[in-house]
């Protein structure tokens, strides 16, 4: 009998490294969550992230009650391997008293120039080597609710809410294509930039709270997958549509459900797997979905904390080294425990799906 189990548990354990990867002794484990780095306060609120080369980058705040804090949004810049903040990038042209501001997330291009949305703004473009920010989209419009007396283009949600630009991710053509959480709306926007069009719309997308939201193109170009952090009835989803002109209600499949966790950012591992950021308190974590949807693994607080080291996460992006960089949003804390503005570091042994960088004009 001991033979026996002996030999079960040998299985169980090479099963597992074939799994996860061969890990080398004294290596992490898989899911064990580190800080890499604070994101300073008055902004704090980190939403998304990217990584170039041996920098990365986080934008915010992404959250409501910036009318009268007089400071403008911005862009951090980190380096990889400490987490030492090397830079600071002020957003320019906003109105910073009597009207919300904020940035979202951020994308690179083939030339790695840096494209952040901001809620007033649209979409702008960071030259990192000059400093030089401009406008590459105007800002998204204000879609009134659809009704008989109101049609295209009209937004089917109700009440009528403002834009808010949330995801964003180019396809290898140049086109870029945004969430817009309060008007159940994918916009895409052509190469080069200018006015957004309307690339799909559904009640499935809308939400009293925050409704479509993270969005990745798939790893053969061949889909578009996005969440709905939080549906009428709290449940959440991740939703895909074939990568087509115009796409139609009927193409719309749920990849995933989630009864709590309220999906966030996504991301695409070189697995294949989709990780998923979920930012409910009590749900915190990320979860790792297979290439048919179900779930690999679950990442989350220990015990019974609710809110570390996962705090309200929002996005993440993948180092190269093996490690999952997610952004601690803390939404419901972080004007209490403005610590919690961090970037994790979380061992997935995992590496990006190459995401679009096309060479846009």
């Amino acid at each position: 009998m001991t033979s026996r189990l002996t030999l079960l548990a040998r299985a169980a354990l090479l099963a597992a490294s074939a799994v996860l990867g061969a890990l080398p002794a004294g290596a992490a484990q898989y899911g064990e969550v580190s800080v890499l780095a604070q994101v300073p306060i008055p902004n704090g609120f980190p939403e998304g992230i990217a990584v170039r080369g041996n920098r990365f980058y986080v934008a915010g705040p992404a959250t409501l009650g910036t009318v009268f804090n007089g400071k403008p949004s911005r862009v951090f810049e980190y380096d990889l391997a400490t987490g030492a903040l090397l830079r600071t990038l002020e957003t320019q042209g906003e109105q910073v008293f009597g009207a919300e501001h904020a940035n979202s997330c951020l994308t690179f291009d083939g030339a790695g120039r840096l494209y952040v949305l901001n809620n007033q703004l649209g979409t702008f473009r960071l030259d990192l080597v000059t400093g030089v920010q401009a406008r590459y989209t105007p800002p998204y419009p204000n879609l009134k609710s659809c009704s008989i007396l109101n049609r295209a283009p009209c937004s089917p949600t109700v009440p009528n809410l403002p834009a808010l630009p949330n995801d964003l991710a180019f396809d290898d053509a140049g086109n870029l294509y945004v969430t817009d959480s309060l008007q159940a709306t994918i916009w895409k926007v052509p190469a080069g930039g200018g006015t957004p069009r309307i690339w799909f719309q559904d009640t499935r997308l809308s939400s009293p709270y925050v409704g479509v939201n993270g969005l990745r193109i798939s790893p053969d170009r061949s889909r578009i997958y996005f969440t709905v952090t939080l549906d009428f009835l709290g449940i959440g989803h991740v939703y895909s549509l074939p990568l087509v002109d115009k796409p139609a209600a009927r193409d719309l499949v749920e990849f995933h459900r989630y009864f709590a966790g309220a999906p966030d950012g996504i991301a695409f591992g070189a697995s294949g797997k989709l990780y998923v950021v979920l930012a409910l308190p009590g749900q915190n974590g990320i979860s790792v979905l297979n290439p048919d949807g179900s779930e690999f693994a679950r990442i989350r607080n220990p015990g019974l904390n609710l809110f570390k080291p996962f705090d309200s996460p929002a996005n993440l992006a993948f180092d190269g080294l093996g490690n999952a960089l997610v952004t601690n949003h803390a939404f419901a804390t972080g004007l209490l425990l403005p610590n919690h503005f961090q970037v994790l570091k979380v061992f997935v042994n995992d590496t990006a799906s190459p995401l679009a960088e096309p060479v846009v004009p």
